[in-house]
């Protein structure tokens, strides 16, 4: 079992940034790969950026390439999604996610909202 708590959200200007947390609990964290997700009012919950269990591999969905990055630091638990150049259409509730790497178990964060307006 995972207990993941996002932080970082908030309301920011078009073209800001915010850093997004995820700091995870109760299992083995280098176990897993650890996914972003957001979802939009009235839309589904799209996969942000993904990052492998050493930080070896990423994948971004290419509304977000060039933006944003997603790293890990094993010793502390923590997952973070660092966002630049913000746009109104990245205002959404973001889900950070676990998933094993062998028994393929997911885990889902309660979400952070992130507000861009002007």
């Amino acid at each position: 079992q995972v207990q993941l708590v996002e932080s970082g959200g908030g309301l920011v200007q078009p073209g800001g940034s915010l850093r997004l947390s995820c700091v995870a609990s109760g299992s083995t964290f280098s176990d897993y790969t650890m996914n972003w997700f957001r979802q939009a009012p009235g839309n589904e919950r799209v996969l942000v950026a993904t990052l492998t269990t050493t930080g070896g591999a990423t994948i971004y969905a290419d509304s977000v390439k060039g933006r944003f990055t997603i790293s890990r630091d094993n010793a502390k638990n923590t997952v973070y999604l660092q966002m630049n150049s913000l746009k109104p259409e990245d205002t959404a509730v973001y889900y950070c996610n676990a998933k094993h790497r062998i028994l393929n178990t997911r885990y889902w964060g309660q979400g952070t909202r992130v507000t861009v307006s002007a």
